[in-house]
């Protein structure tokens, strides 16, 4: 495969999440409210509030670090005029690859975008999402732009 041949060559990666420093300092605010108001609670002599507001701070920064484990993911899409490729790296677990044959693939996606909108192709009687972790105008926008690269990949000669 000649790169003069790709005609589409994209890496799909959800939106970061905020800095490692950034989401340090907001567990740190939360913490300090959570700990003023367990104070609070416990001179007032409802100390089994406690664990409960050390739980909301714990949930919070595994919510974080989830975030930040799910931006990880990403999926690199490769067309040339003889194959659709794509490869799925998870976050965690093996990488997982798809091909398709470029004249065969259709592509679809609800116009106009919606948050439950789906961008999958087809080819076969099987089905591939793509770019599930995207906005939906984000996808609409690449569904648009694999629409057109298929066309150029159907219309050069192999």
């Amino acid at each position: 495969m000649d790169e003069q041949d790709t005609l589409l060559d994209v890496v799909l990666r959800p939106a970061p999440p905020l800095s490692p420093r950034t989401l340090l300092i907001v567990l740190a605010i939360v913490a300090a409210i959570n700990a003023s108001f367990a104070i609070f609670f416990m001179l007032r002599g409802a100390w089994p509030m406690l664990p409960f507001m050390g739980a909301d701070v714990a949930l919070l920064a595994w919510a974080f670090r989830a975030s930040e484990r799910a931006a990880k993911r990403e999926e690199h899409v490769v067309l040339t005029p003889s194959l659709l490729k794509v490869a799925r790296r998870p976050p965690k677990g093996a990488p997982s690859e798809f091909t398709f044959n470029p004249y065969w693939v259709r592509v679809e996606m609800a116009v106009p975008p919606q948050h439950g909108s789906q961008l999958t192709l087809w080819s076969h009687g099987k089905s591939l999402r793509l770019g599930s972790f995207l906005p939906p105008v984000e996808r609409a926008s690449f569904a648009e732009r694999l629409k057109s690269a298929l066309r150029a990949a159907r219309a050069v000669p192999v």
